[in-house]
């Protein structure tokens, strides 16, 4: 660590995951806005298709010219596996990936099949399939596998934080000075296999006392988000303070280091849309240091009364919309609202049926203020 950036009280320290992306992706997995990289994404998904098929229909066949492996289907179309899909059922019929790859394509097709006949550790298996022209599959996972689309979680920080280029929350500067953001310094990134998202608020910057040398300084608000829909890594956000971010993109000077991780069980997608979406929208909105805080208080806020919840709701909300969300709530969680957080369920329980994107965006963004009112 730098000797500068040593100080009382709080520790500090130097975050670097930003820079390894930065430093290891070629430049068509770097993308100069949220809206540049939800397009691509969202073209992605509508070429994808999930199947859940049993391994007994599923067949590896060399290709015509024994250079590589297809994978067939009960249909009988042939997929040709992605590099990270091959690991994952090699995985499954317990043979490794790197020797299978070694072998002649007609002996590797042989071992895997065997694998997956007489080894296979589960009998059914959920593959992700890119009907383009040349069909691939993405991926192959276990049937109860929980799928975050990358698009929904780009969309939603661009629905709460804009295209990450001239909003509050943006591609960090170099140094504390803007630049324009270009491939060469940017912090957002998504290929095949993952994607990592790195935004800044460096111009609303939070007074901290006993920054250094027992004064009170300022550090701004980032977070990191990551996420891969094709079963390589979890979900996860990650807040922090710092000081600022050098032209390698590491972050220097930082504190109050909080992650949350989520992982891809059935339940995950459900997770991402009730807690984690209106939590960025909290720490978008306010001055609350870490996603992980605005979770915990608004836990702890609870209601002492029925009256005092639908006083509380008609006040932000209207009173139509006070009940709606009440019934939202009850609906999703089978018990009423008690807390703060619960409060904030059920309004994006209810703004998930509307239909108008800008309604349903600022009921979204109404569910993140109450989220404010505990963060202090």
């Amino acid at each position: 660590m730098r000797p500068d950036l040593k100080q009382r009280g709080n520790d500090m320290s130097t975050l670097t995951q930003a820079s390894a992306q930065w430093a290891s992706r070629p430049a068509d997995e770097r993308f100069t806005s949220l809206d540049e990289m939800a397009d691509m994404m969202e073209t992605k998904r509508a070429n994808s298709r999930e199947k859940h098929v049993s391994i007994r229909q599923i067949e590896a066949i060399p290709t015509i010219d024994n250079k590589g492996i297809e994978i067939h289907g009960p249909n009988g179309v042939g997929y040709s596996p992605s590099h990270w899909a091959f690991g994952q059922l090699a995985a499954r019929a317990e043979a490794p990936a790197g020797y299978l790859r070694s072998l002649p394509a007609p002996m590797a097709a042989d071992c895997l099949n065997y694998g997956l006949k007489f080894k296979r550790n589960i009998d059914e298996i959920a593959v992700l399939l890119d009907k383009t022209e040349a069909p691939v599959i993405r991926a192959a996972t276990g049937p109860r596998y929980g799928r975050i689309w990358n698009s929904d979680i780009v969309n939603k920080l661009t629905d709460v934080f804009g295209d990450g280029v001239t909003g509050d929350f943006t591609v960090p500067a170099e140094f504390g000075k803007a630049v324009a953001v270009s491939k060469e310094n940017t912090t957002l990134f998504a290929g095949d296999r993952d994607m990592f998202v790195f935004l800044a608020d460096e111009k609303n910057r939070i007074e901290t006392p006993n920054r250094r040398n027992g004064e009170t300084g300022t550090m701004a608000r980032g977070f990191f988000v990551w996420n891969s829909e094709v079963g390589a890594a979890t979900f996860g956000v990650q807040s922090f303070l710092f000081d600022y971010v050098c032209s390698n993109r590491i972050v220097w000077g930082a504190q109050d280091v909080k992650k949350i991780t989520v992982r891809h069980t059935s339940a995950a997608p459900d997770r991402f849309l009730e807690e984690i979406a209106p939590a960025l929208l909290s720490y978008s909105n306010s001055a609350v240091s870490s996603v992980e805080t605005a979770l915990a208080n608004a836990r702890n806020a609870r209601f002492d009364s029925d009256d005092k919840l639908t006083e509380f709701l008609s006040a932000r909300f209207g009173k139509r919309e006070s009940q709606a969300i009440k019934a939202a709530h009850m609906a999703d969680e089978q018990r009423p609202i008690e807390t703060i957080w619960d409060a904030v369920t059920g309004a994006t329980a209810y703004a998930r049926g509307i239909e108008w994107q800008d309604e349903r965006v600022a009921v979204e963004r109404e569910a993140g203020k109450l989220l404010d009112l505990v963060s202090a």
